[in-house]
Parts: structure tokens; sequence; C-alpha cells
């Protein structure tokens, strides 16, 4: 029987870097993990394939709607599906064997298998049982399931397999426009495919600045996805030539019903702690299948701790790792520190879209007096000169003391460009601070320094 100071379960994200933050403090350290490569959902089936796909795609339409302008005169480039799907395997390969190589470098055993906690500071793998001081909880989330819906994975699938689909299929339907849905459903439209995107809300991205996400639907309907909102999906049956969607108007209960070749459910993801034996510890959890922890990460049982998609908050690989970057402090001695109200979210699409901190109808409903600060990326000449002027930064600040209170981005380098807010704002930065620091020419970046000038005096390109 192995013993060590800390046993993560899963090396996801929050698990492996949790992990090796832990061993540079000195800790001996084990990650569980059944995969036959570490770095979890994010960098297997999730992240980090669908940002190869979306780079790669968007590398076509540049071909077809842009290349010509530039004076780059050819054919456009003809898609060979597997050899796309090569790359993308590529990429997740290459980042892969880079936690492998962290682990070897930093001392840390990969207990391969599937575990589960037999009882307090004991982790069991296969037959193997090892003692922990520490035992955390990194096993991340699932797709949900919508009732009716029937996933096999070829013609009903998650965003697994939408990254392994054996041909670029004619039509899809989306059931579900959030973050995965747009991504993936961007991916497949740029590739010649009819999206159809199904959504029971009456907005897409829920929990967007109202203003950014009406913005984001005109864009996207341009580059040519359909939307199809307020509609409560009933269910999906399947045949030789795909499946039919069948789907209620909330607004008026009448039914109708649509035919593609593939449907992508994206509809959420939920905890994932199936086999861990919590139930049988008596390990307490929240209505939604969470884990719940403590301020420390700590769960009901002593020295069993959990972070990441397993509790409560955005189901975001950053947001895991700055969790289990700051557990790991904690199990070393040290005090550890996550600022929830600076944790930002992207959506990578083209334009991308970034947000941190509050949105409009936040601040409005908490009775917040805030005053806003805009400047469209049209006014900026580096945006302008790779044909992404769509979209505009806006900077919510506090009317009285300037404090910059949240972000949002719809543009060109949307996912870089909020850091410059995030530092802002761990700072207690006010819009004025980010409006006098100069900002190089031409940048993307300037067009955050015009939306804080905004918030003052004015912009001066707008």
């Amino acid at each position: 029987m192995a013993s060590f100071d800390v046993i993560y379960i899963g090396a996801g994200p929050g698990g492996y870097v949790s992990a090796i933050r832990a061993a540079q403090l000195g800790l001996s350290v084990a990650v569980v993990e059944g995969r036959e490569t570490l770095g979890g959902t994010c960098l297997n089936i999730g992240c980090i394939p669908s940002k190869a796909l979306l780079h790669a795609t968007h590398m076509l339409h540049e071909s077809h709607e842009n290349f010509e302008k530039m004076g780059l005169i050819g054919a456009a480039p003809r898609v060979d599906w597997a050899k796309m799907l090569g790359y993308k395997q590529d990429v997740v390969g290459q980042n892969t064997k880079g936690i492998e190589f962290l682990f070897k470098k930093n001392k840390i055993t990969w207990l391969k298998g599937w575990g589960s906690i037999p009882a307090p500071g004991q982790v069991k793998v296969g037959d193997d049982l090892h003692d922990a001081k520490s035992i955390v909880i990194a096993t991340g989330s699932e797709p949900s399931s919508l009732p009716g819906v029937t996933v096999d994975e070829k013609i009903i699938v998650t965003s697994t397999g939408a990254l392994t689909l054996g041909k670029i299929p004619k039509t899809m339907v989306v059931i579900g426009a959030g973050v995965i849905g747009l991504e993936m459903g961007s991916v497949y439209a740029r590739l010649g495919t009819e999206v159809t995107v199904v959504e029971y809300l009456d907005a897409i991205t829920p929990g967007m600045d109202a203003e950014v996400a009406k913005a984001f639907q005109r864009i996207l309907v341009k580059q040519g996805l359909k939307f199809i909102l307020g509609a409560a999906v009933q269910g999906a049956t399947t045949s030789k030539k795909g499946a039919t969607v069948a789907y209620r108007a909330r607004k008026d209960n009448t039914d109708a019903t649509l035919e593609a070749e593939v449907v992508l459910v994206a509809t959420g993801r939920k905890p994932y702690t199936t086999g861990l034996g919590l139930e049988a510890l008596g390990v307490e959890m929240l209505p939604r299948g969470q884990i719940k922890t403590d301020a420390h990460f700590q769960t009901s049982m002593k020295g069993l701790y959990a972070i990441g998609d397993a509790i409560v908050g955005p189901m975001l690989a950053h947001k895991a790792e700055d969790e289990g970057m700051a557990l790991a402090e904690i199990l070393a001695g040290k005090s550890g520190h996550v600022n929830y109200g600076v944790i930002p979210g992207v959506i990578y699409t083209t334009p991308e879209v970034a947000n941190v901190g509050q949105t409009e109808e936040a601040l409005k409903e908490a009775g917040i007096a805030y005053k806003v600060g805009k400047f469209p990326f049209m006014g900026n000449a580096r945006a302008k000169a790779v044909f992404q002027g769509e979209g505009f930064v806006k900077i919510l600040a506090d009317t009285a003391t300037d404090r910059i209170l949240g972000a949002h981005i719809i543009g060109p380098m949307a996912g870089d460009l909020i850091h410059e807010v995030c530092v802002a704002m761990e700072f207690g930065a006010s819009a004025q601070d980010l409006a006098l620091t100069c900002h190089a020419h031409p940048t993307f970046s300037e067009a955050v320094r015009e939306a804080a000038l905004a918030c003052g005096d004015g912009a001066i390109h707008a």
C-alpha cells in the first residue's frame, strides 16, 4: 500500500494543475486517472480539440471570403476532413504528452485506473489501496441529458461525438445556444453545414450581457446560423437518414419538427461523481449534484476536498485551475485565494466574445449606479485591416468611484483582451487608470483603452 500527502482523483485542468503546484510546494503527490491520456475532458475531448477545429475552419472562411480582397488569388482550399481531424488529434497529443512530462519532472505518481474512496484517507484504484493525508476530488463534469433525446454519438451526439463525426453533415440541429453549441455550430457552418440552433430561452448565451448577446446573434445569423428561440425540445428520433427533433414553441404551445443528419445536444454539463462512493461515506451533496465544500474546498468529511466542475461555480477550466492552485497552497500550510468576481468567460467563435465581472442587468437589479464606456471595433485601425471591424468593447464602472465593475467584449481576440481588464479589476483599478495607460498602436487593445476613455470625457476615435 503506497502512502502520499495528497491523492487527486481526476487529471483534468483542476487536478493536474493542483497536483503540480502541491508537488512544487514539497508534498508527495499521486493522481488517479482512468483515461489513456492526462488532461481530462478539456484537453482530450473539449477545449483544446474544439479550438483546433475553430482555427482550421476560420482559416477556411478567410480563404473563401477575404483572401482575394488582399490580393491572394487562386483556388480556395478544399476540405480533407480526415486530415483536419488528424490535425486536431495531433494538437491534443502534444498537450497531453506535455502534462506527462510535467508529472515526471515534478515526481508525481500517475495511478492509472478509476478511483473510489472506500474509507476516509483511502483511495482504491483497481485492486490496490493507497493512503493519503488529503484526498482531492477533481472529477469534472459530463454532458447533461435531455428527456426524450437518446445520445448515440453518431447521429445524436454530444460535443464528444461532434469532434469525431465520420463526415461533414449537410444539416445539423444544435440543441442549446450556450458556449459549446455556438462554438461547434460555428465550426460546421463554416464547413458548409446548414446549422439550426434551438434554444429554450428567448435569448442566446444565458447570463451574458443582453446587448452583447443581441449583437452576437446578429453576427452569427449573418454567418449562416439559424435560430429558433423560446422552444422546448420534446424529443428526438433517429432513422437511416438522420434525426427528427420535435419542439414546442413556449409562446403559443404550437408543435413543430426539424429534420437533420446530425443533432448536437449542447444543453450544459453536470458534475461527474459516479463511482466515488460519496453516498456511502455520507458526504454532503447539493441539490444539483455538486459536492458541498467550505471556504477552503473541504467537504463535510475531514481530509476530503473537491474543486472544479464537481463543486459550485462556473464550469470553466481556468476556474478549476485557480481553485486547484489555491487548494495546493492551503494543503501546504499556506493561504490560498480565488477571486470569483474576476473569472473571465470566453466564447471562441469569430468574433470572439469575452466577459468579466458584472453585466448591466445584474447592476440594475442590485441597484448599483454605474456608467458605460463603449467603443466599436470599426474605429480600430488594426481590426479594420483584418476584416474584423464588427463588435465593440464595453466597460462598466461605478458612477461614484469610477472603479471597474465589469467588461464585455465582442470582437477580434476578445478572449485575450479581456485579461487587461481582469488584472485591472484584481487591483481595484478605475476606468481612468486604464484610460491613462499607454497602449501600442496599431493593436486591438487600443479599443479597450478607448472604451475606458468613453467612461470619462469620451473616446478619441469614435
